[in-house]
């Protein structure tokens, strides 16, 4: 079977060209007589693949030499909680934007260490937009600001950054990091767990500002501590060797193939094809408008439930998989990662004008 287009919302698609590499290094990688995956990590070799993951992924999104970057394990739902019990600290209150079901986890696992404002949420429509933020919602009695700048279930992004009386930014960018280019430096950590836009599952990247580390509450456990991770070069134990390596590579693709800037163009002329098509479509309608639309999931419906199972179906047939939308939002969604090529788009576009016409 040849490959198919893969529209899953993670894990997902991964370039061609890394995973050609991959194989090619995967019994022996660069002479070593063995495979990443049996290396130990207190190795030369392996400390090589690890500086080279962190100095790629630096240069391609110009991070700042007073930021640490991490690597760790858990994914990001662990950081729903590491990030109260290092960062809620002083003033032991956070302030949240709650715009999707993986900001509601974040806020249930906050308030088990702190006060927890939600100065705005959008789950009054299905979380079909992000809510209208002032900087008077952010008073500055508080430690930190967490976001979630794209929302993977429901299709919508943060496409500017709320004004937040100069308290840190904390975003959980799992489903949108290296897709657009951003300044670091207006954040105050960024996190994402690999299994979307970075690679396979199992790393966490953590991109700490460094006066934020090292005040963690008393009773946080070691590993869950960043001062840990930052002293020991995220070799406090064994990191997840083989994702960080794959992670690694990936970072080399992006910046062989012009950066974070030109994916961010490559996403954009692919989301304006599909939400182009959505918009003057009478089948199919996009569940998000405007300026909140996100460029890396797009969920879209047909109203009609049986028609969206028919459609997920033909698809599939065509080699066009993992479509079907998530159960709060229904019908169907394209994850369209800086892996998945424009042609993917285009003739998930052309599936759907043949089956727009045939279904009249």
């Amino acid at each position: 079977m040849d490959r198919v287009y893969n529209f899953s919302a993670g894990p997902a698609c991964l370039p061609v060209e890394v995973l050609n590499r991959a194989s090619k290094e995967l019994v022996n990688y660069e002479d070593a007589g063995m495979s990443v995956m049996e290396m130990s990590h207190r190795s030369g070799s392996y400390q090589a693949i690890i500086d080279n993951a962190e100095s790629k992924l630096r240069k391609i999104m110009g991070i700042p030499d007073n930021y640490k970057v991490l690597f760790l394990q858990g994914g990001a739902s662990t950081q729903f909680a590491m990030i109260p019990l290092n960062l809620m600290t002083n003033h032991k209150k956070a302030h949240f934007v709650n715009t999707g079901a993986w900001s509601k986890k974040a806020i249930a696992e906050a308030k088990k260490y702190g006060d927890v404002n939600v100065v705005a949420s959008s789950e009054d429509k299905t979380f079909g937009y992000i809510p209208d933020l002032d900087s008077d919602m952010f008073d500055k009695n508080a430690d930190y600001v967490h976001i979630t700048s794209n929302n993977t279930i429901y299709g919508t992004r943060f496409s500017k950054l709320p004004e937040v009386n100069g308290l840190p930014i904390i975003s959980d960018m799992s489903s949108c990091i290296l897709s657009e280019v951003i300044n670091v430096a207006d954040y105050g950590m960024i996190y994402a767990g690999a299994q979307k836009n970075i690679g396979p599952a199992g790393v966490t990247i953590v991109i700490i500002r460094e006066d934020l580390i090292g005040e963690a509450v008393e009773f946080t456990p070691t590993m869950l501590k960043y001062k840990t991770h930052a002293d020991t070069g995220s070799m406090f134990n064994t990191p997840p060797t083989y994702s960080i390596y794959m992670a690694g590579l990936v970072f080399e693709w992006i910046d062989q193939n012009g950066g974070v800037a030109a994916m961010q163009k490559i996403n954009e002329k692919k989301a304006a094809i599909l939400y182009d098509y959505l918009d003057a479509s009478d089948m199919f309608s996009a569940t998000v408008d405007g300026v909140d639309r996100s460029l890396m999931n797009i969920p879209f419906v047909t109203g009609d439930a049986d028609l969206d199972a028919k459609f997920i179906a033909e698809a599939a047939s065509n080699g066009l998989m993992t479509l079907k939308g998530h159960r709060s939002v229904g019908g169907m969604r394209a994850s369209i990662y800086n892996a998945m090529p424009v042609a993917g788009v285009q003739k998930l576009v052309d599936v759907m004008k043949a089956f727009e016409a045939k279904n009249k």
